[in-house]
């Protein structure tokens, strides 16, 4: 199962997060992880493919899913469900027509069927990520 192989080497002493953003959204990702990197640094790191890759970019370890229309919504909700996050940064373009909008939906709707802190803009980031970090 690509999940559990994704997986491998994620240190479970350390709490993890998803990271997604939409295409109109890598800019402010990449842009929110350096500028709260000593925070993002605490955390297991798990994103949609080229947000995965972005992030990489700045400086961070990644374990990277599939694309986000490829699937990578639908991995990181069956993390979600399998209790394997402690949280989610996705910043959505709320404009924009997505094709993979069913799998965005699930993701969204079983963040809060399992009780897991789900930031969706920049605000709501910076204060899941500290808040996760202290503990």
């Amino acid at each position: 199962m690509k999940i559990i192989d994704n997986l491998k080497g994620i240190r479970k002493e350390r709490r993890t997060i998803a990271l997604i953003a939409h295409d109109g959204k890598k800019a402010e990702m990449v842009g929110f992880v350096k500028d709260h990197l000593p925070f993002m640094k605490k955390f297991n790191i798990v994103a949609t493919g080229t947000t995965g890759k972005y992030i990489e970019q700045a400086g961070l370890k990644v374990t990277r899913m599939e694309r986000g229309p490829h699937g990578g919504d639908a991995q990181i909700a069956a993390m979600l469900v399998e209790k394997k996050l402690n949280g989610v940064i996705f910043l959505r373009d709320p404009l924009g027509v997505h094709p993979h909008e069913p799998d965005i939906s699930m993701l969204l709707r079983l963040a809060d069927v399992h009780n897991v802190p789900l930031a969706t803009n920049l605000a709501s980031a910076t204060i899941l990520i500290k808040g996760l970090a202290s503990g």
